[in-house]
C-alpha cells in the first residue's frame, strides 16, 4: 500500500479538542436528532462517532470510525437505533490506539442494568485509579480513561445507581462533561470547575444536552442555559431535576474554547464566540500595531480575529490565503514530489493580491511552529514584501491535561524559545502574541486575577486548577504501560 499523506499541514500543528457529546431525552427518532447534533459538533472530533439509544427495553449502539456523514446518514443504521432516548459522541484521540473499542459511547451491563457514557474531557488520575481497579480484579476492554468511570460505578458500595455515579465522580480528578444513558433515564454532569462545556436545551417536550449551542441550533432546539460547574442533571419520565453533589468551587472554564475550539456561531459563557474572537483581534491590534497594506487570516480559524484586527487598525482585510474545501484528510500519493506539494492542496496564497504587499498574518496559536514556517514561506514565494505575524492568544508554553490534544512540553515552540528566536525560526519580519490580560479583556474580564483566575488558562500560564496525579507518578510498571495511552 502506498503511504498516506495528510493533506492539511495544519492538522498536526494545531491544538485539537477531544470530543463532542449530544443527548436527547423524550423525542421520537431520538437517534436521528443525535446524528444531526453530532454533525454540528464534528469539529470537536473527526476520528470516530457513536450513538447509543434505549427503547424502554433494550439498548442499541452503533459506533464507527470516521465522520458522522457516511456512518449515520443511513436510514438502515438510524432505524436500528430505536427509542426516544439517545446519546452520541464525536471522538478525537490523543496518543494511543485508534480502534473501535475506544469509540464512545462506552456501554456496560451493570447490576442495575445497562449503562452508556459519552465523555468530553480528561480524567487526570485515570491511570492511578485504573491500577487500583485492576488489582481488585477489574477487566478493562479499552484504553480509554472514560472506562474508569464505568468501573467505579460498578464497584461502588452505594445502593442506588445515582449514588454510585456520584461516588464514582467524587473519586476522579480533571475535566469532564458527561452524558449517561440508563434504563431509568439520562444523567448529565459537568466537573466542579466547569472546565469542559455543556449546555441544556428544549425541543418541544424533549430535553437536549450538547457540548455547544450550535448543536441545539442544528436540531431546532431552544437554548435554556449552560449546565453549571458541578451540577448533575437527572432526566426521567417524571421530568428534570438538578442536584449539586460536590463542594462548590470557583469555576475555571477553558478559555481556549473562545480562542479556537468552539464553532464561531456558538455561544459560550453567555458570549458570542464570533464576537469574542473579533474582540481578540481588536485587542491584538491595540497591543501590537504595525504598518502594513493588508490583514490576512490563516483560514478558517484566524478569520474572526483578522476581521477584528483590521477593523481596529484600519488596515484592509483580505483573503490572501485561499482554502480548498474539497480535499479530504488524506490521499494516496506516489512520491516525495507530491508529498512536498501537499501544503498547497488545501491552502494556497492569493498571488495577485499578495505580491509586493506588506502583510499582517493572523493565526489563533502557534504550537510546534512547523506549519507557521510553511505558511510564511508560501507568502514569501507569492511575492509578499513583508510578513508580520500576529497570534490571537498568548504563547502556548504548557501542555493541557484536561481533554485537549497538545504535544509534550518539549515540542511546544514557545516553551523552547523566546519570541525573538521564534520570529527567526518562522522567518517573519515581526512576531507578536496577545497578552494574557488582553485575552481576558476580550472575554469580558477587566484583567486576569492572579490569585483567583476566572478561566483555566494553564496552556498559557502553567497554572493548573486541579491535581495532576498521573503526571506526578514517577514510574509506571511495565505491565501497565498501556495505561499511558490517554485516549478519549
Amino acid at each position: 500500500m502506498e503511504p498516506m499523506l495528510t493533506t492539511d499541514p495544519w492538522e498536526q500543528d494545531h491544538l485539537h479538542e477531544e470530543c463532542g457529546v449530544f443527548g436527547v431525552y423524550g423525542a421520537d427518532g431520538a437517534a436521528a436528532l443525535v446524528a444531526l447534533g453530532l454533525h454540528a459538533l464534528q469539529h470537536r472530533g473527526q476520528e470516530a462517532a457513536g450513538i447509543t439509544s434505549f427503547d424502554g427495553k433494550d439498548f442499541h449502539t452503533h459506533r464507527a470510525m470516521g465522520h458522522v456523514a457516511g456512518n449515520f446518514d443511513n436510514d438502515a443504521v438510524i432505524g436500528k437505533l430505536k427509542g426516544e432516548i439517545a446519546i452520541g459522541h464525536n471522538r478525537y484521540s490523543t496518543t494511543g490506539e485508534t480502534a473501535l473499542r475506544n469509540v464512545q459511547p462506552l456501554f456496560a451491563e451493570l447490576a442495575s442494568g445497562g449503562f452508556a457514557v459519552a465523555h468530553n474531557g480528561n480524567i487526570s488520575n485515570a491511570m492511578t485509579l485504573r491500577r487500583e481497579l485492576v488489582r481488585r480484579g477489574a477487566i478493562f476492554q479499552s484504553t480509554s480513561d472514560t472506562e474508569v468511570i464505568i468501573h467505579l460505578v460498578a464497584t461502588s458500595s452505594y445502593r442506588t445507581l445515582l449514588d454510585r455515579f456520584i461516588d464514582a465522580l467524587k473519586r476522579v480528578e480533571g475535566a469532564y462533561s458527561l452524558i449517561c444513558l440508563t434504563a431509568e433515564g439520562m444523567l448529565a454532569c459537568r466537573d466542579p470547575l466547569g472546565i469542559r462545556p455543556l449546555v441544556l436545551g428544549r425541543l418541544g417536550d424533549s430535553y437536549i444536552l450538547a457540548s455547544e449551542t450550535v448543536a441545539l441550533d442544528m436540531v431546532g432546539a431552544t437554548f435554556l442555559r449552560s449546565v453549571e460547574p458541578g451540577e448533575l442533571i437527572i432526566i426521567t419520565g417524571r421530568g428534570l431535576r438538578s442536584i449539586r453533589p460536590f463542594a462548590p468551587q470557583r469555576a475555571r472554564p477553558c478559555i481556549f474554547e473562545h480562542v479556537y475550539f468552539s464553532r464561531p456561531d456558538s455561544m459560550m459563557d453567555g458570549a458570542s464566540v464570533y464576537e469574542v474572537r473579533k474582540r481578540i483581534g481588536a485587542e491584538l491590534a491595540r497591543e501590537n500595531p504595525v504598518a502594513a497594506d493588508m490583514v490576512v487570516p490563516v483560514p478558517d480559524s484566524g478569520v474572526p480575529g483578522a476581521i477584528g484586527y483590521a477593523q481596529e487598525s484600519g488596515i484592509p482585510f483580505e483573503l490572501g490565503i485561499i482554502r480548498s474545501h474539497y480535499i479530504g484528510r488524506t490521499f494516496i500519493q506516489p512520491g516525495d514530489q507530491i508529498r512536498n506539494l501537499g501544503v498547497k492542496l488545501k491552502h494556497n496564497a492569493n498571488r495577485a493580491l499578495i505580491a509586493g504587499k506588506r502583510v499582517v498574518l493572523i493565526d489563533d496559536s502557534i504550537v510546534r511552529g512547523t506549519t507557521s514556517v510553511k505558511i510564511v514561506q508560501m507568502l514569501r514565494e507569492a511575492g509578499a514584501e513583508e510578513v508580520h505575524m500576529r497570534i490571537a492568544s498568548p504563547p502556548t508554553r504548557h501542555s493541557c491535561f484536561y481533554g485537549v490534544d497538545t504535544p509534550e512540553r518539549a515540542k511546544l515552540l514557545a516553551a523552547q524559545m523566546d519570541v525573538e528566536r521564534m520570529r527567526d525560526f518562522i522567518k517573519v519580519d515581526s512576531l507578536a502574541f496577545l497578552s494574557i490580560d488582553g485575552l481576558y479583556r476580550a472575554v469580558g474580564e477587566p484583567v486576569r486575577d492572579e490569585h483567583a483566575p476566572q478561566y483555566c488558562d494553564a496552556c498559557f500560564t502553567g497554572d493548573y486548577p486541579t491535581r495532576l496525579t498521573d503526571q506526578e507518578e514517577v514510574e509506571v510498571p511495565d505491565q501497565l504501560s498501556l495505561l499511558a495511552e490517554r485516549v478519549i
